[in-house]
């Protein structure tokens, strides 16, 4: 099949194609990746942990990491976005306006499938409407009970013992609505950070993406739950608030932890 996957320019997406595309080979891929969520300077009044947050999913690696990885030897434990190249029929490529000026960009890879990964820009109809069977998201959190962004942050403020990324449909423009076709899980670890616990969600929820991608490939239909047959409707969340977050840290959660981040930097630059 011919599939093109969707994600974004930031440390959690570069993770998951390093989980995902070597299970997908046989395939003929295309990646387009986003260089943000949301609209640009949609996040000029958020909280300053939210930025320091940023710096370590995107800012560190995008403009240090990955550069200084690139120069160097490519037998990594983890691949740059250059670096997962080697798994495409073409170079990434930025797309932020998939529904505009870029729907014919996107459209010109004649896509079977579409992927989503963490992509910043909410998909319309007239993108949805491009591979001729369908598209499927991962979200980083369980369905219906945590939609928007920061899922994770939601479920280990909550209590939750147990994480899970849900792999579903998207059918129309609604954020997270799609028909449920899966769970991965992850068990809790109080020692480590919000985004160790993000990071940790991809390799189990892009084993569940690439089990359905060999079944649209066989042929078989993708059995999904209607969201709105479920007792529970959920939430949609935005970014945490202030307050949210200095609840987050007197619950005794970090955001990000430096050790565990400089011991993912070294995967990139190091087969250890």
């Amino acid at each position: 099949m011919r599939i093109t996957l969707l994600s974004n320019r930031d440390l959690a997406s570069c993770i998951a194609l390093n989980a995902l595309l070597p299970l997908l080979q046989g395939h003929s891929l295309r990646v387009f990746l986003s260089s943000r969520v949301g609209k640009a300077g949609a996040g000029a009044t958020k909280p300053e942990a939210l930025d320091t947050l940023k710096f370590f999913e995107q800012d560190l690696f995008n403009q240090f990491v990955f550069p200084a990885a690139d120069r160097g030897e490519s037998q990594a434990a983890l691949q740059t976005f250059k670096g997962l190249e080697r798994f495409l029929e073409e170079p990434i490529e930025e797309l932020n306006d998939i529904n505009g000026d870029g729907l014919a960009r996107f459209a010109a890879t004649a896509p079977d499938l579409v992927l989503s990964i963490r992509y910043g820009v909410i998909l319309r109809e007239v993108a949805i409407a491009v591979p001729g069977k369908g598209v499927i998201n991962l979200h980083s959190g369980r369905l219906p009970n945590y939609k928007g962004v920061m899922a994770t942050f939601r479920a280990l403020m909550h209590g939750d013992s147990e994480l899970n990324m849900t792999l579903h449909t998207i059918d129309d423009s609604g954020i997270d609505t799609g028909k449920i076709l899966g769970y991965s899980t992850l068990e809790v670890d109080t020692s480590r950070s919000y985004l160790w616990h993000v990071l940790g969600l991809y390799e189990q929820g892009c084993e569940l993406l690439a089990q359905a991608v060999a079944k649209v490939a066989a042929g078989e239909a993708l059995a999904g739950v209607e969201q709105a047959t479920l007792a529970n409707a959920g939430r949609y969340f935005t970014f945490p608030t202030q307050e949210e977050l200095t609840a987050f840290t007197n619950q005794g959660w970090r955001l990000v932890d430096s050790d565990e981040v400089l011991a993912l930097a070294r995967q990139f630059t190091t087969n250890e």
